[in-house]
């Protein structure tokens, strides 16, 4: 076994410690990567306040960038020193219909999550990217494209796959006119997104003070969603609309600025259900959807789009040892725009 270091919380809503823990030897098709850097996403805080009591001691972390530091005997993809990334899904299938279609993300048979999960093969529940080292299956590793920030490049593994899905999916790009629903950690990754696809791009935001941020970010305009007039004015505008909003809060007004069979896409995750009139899809033939992650090309096509049009995300970087603090201030919504730790701090 390999030893790590990592750090863990030792029951739901305890404070996150240093763990010394066991990761397994590569099998023949695994990668042994060294953690440079991890993001620090709104899951990983829900999972350590919130989580199933079974499932702890719990090391989160999925927005996972390194190098690799030994391989499996068959692995041919990869070489001691690459730099790679790892994102929230490190196993499936690989059989079913969707593992086939390259979206493994909706493994019939479920997906092992990089923590929480099972290993398919000895049972063992997986420990996140908050260590210093974590083994996976090749098949779940990306080599990094060059050019990228490797402490930028961390949150794209789970923000930028999750929002860049649904732009491909709904043809973001010249000509159409996305919006997006909120400005934090996975709505400022999408904004970057869709305007380099060359959508006309509208940002949709409660705060006026997010307005020059959201220009620079690529928005072609911003308008402020608490304002009835300025929303009243955007009726039938956007083909695809992100929602990346995580508190609950009415549909209505962004189903109202889809065009003709336009698409409201959810990549949020509310607490509370949320609830929508019929009519505001029946009138338009609107879509309502929703995304999440993505499987192994998706992902791959993600990052060389980014590399190609220099997109990472809005970061601050902490040493991991100020994990705690980073998780109280994403608690407060208190960071622009996503935490990264340097794992070797």
């Amino acid at each position: 076994m390999r030893k790590a270091t990592g750090w863990a919380a030792r029951t739901p809503g305890a404070a996150l410690e240093r763990w010394e823990f066991e990761r397994r030897e590569p099998r023949e098709r695994d990668v042994a990567v060294r953690v440079r850097y991890c993001g620090v996403c709104a899951s990983d805080l829900s999972a350590v306040r919130h989580g199933d009591p079974s499932g702890f001691p719990l090391v989160p972390g999925h927005e996972i960038v390194g190098e690799v530091a030994a391989v499996g005997s068959a692995v041919s993809a990869f070489a001691v020193g690459d730099p790679v990334a790892v994102g929230n899904i490190v196993d499936s299938c690989r059989t079913c219909a969707a593992c086939r279609a390259g979206r493994e993300n909706w493994c019939e048979q479920g997906v092992t999550l990089t923590y929480g999960g099972t290993d398919r093969v000895d049972g063992t529940r997986t420990q996140g990217g908050f260590s210093s080292e974590y083994v996976v299956d090749e098949h779940f590793v990306h080599p990094l494209p060059d050019g990228l920030d490797p402490a930028g490049a961390a949150p794209l593994m789970c923000a930028g796959v999750t929002t860049w899905v649904p732009l491909r999916r709904w043809g973001a790009g010249p000509g159409r006119t996305v919006g997006v629903v909120g400005m934090g950690g996975l709505g400022h990754v999408a904004l970057k997104l869709a305007h380099a696809l060359g959508a006309e791009t509208v940002q949709f935001t409660t705060s006026p003070a997010k307005a020059e941020e959201a220009r620079r970010l690529g928005a072609d305009e911003v308008v402020l969603s608490p304002d009835e007039r300025a929303m009243a004015a955007q009726a039938g505008r956007c083909d695809l609309i992100i929602d990346t909003v995580g508190a609950p809060h009415a549909l209505e007004p962004y189903l109202d600025a889809l065009a003709v069979d336009g698409t409201l896409c959810l990549v949020g995750i509310p607490e509370a259900d949320l609830r929508v009139r019929p009519m505001s899809l029946i009138v338009g033939a609107k879509n309502l959807a929703g995304a999440g992650s993505g499987g192994v090309a998706e992902t791959r096509e993600m990052l060389g789009f980014c590399a190609r049009h220099g997109i990472t995300a809005e970061t601050e970087v902490v040493p991991a040892h100020e994990v705690g603090t980073a998780l109280d201030r994403l608690a407060r919504n208190d960071v622009r725009y996503r935490f990264v730790l340097d794992m070797a701090g």
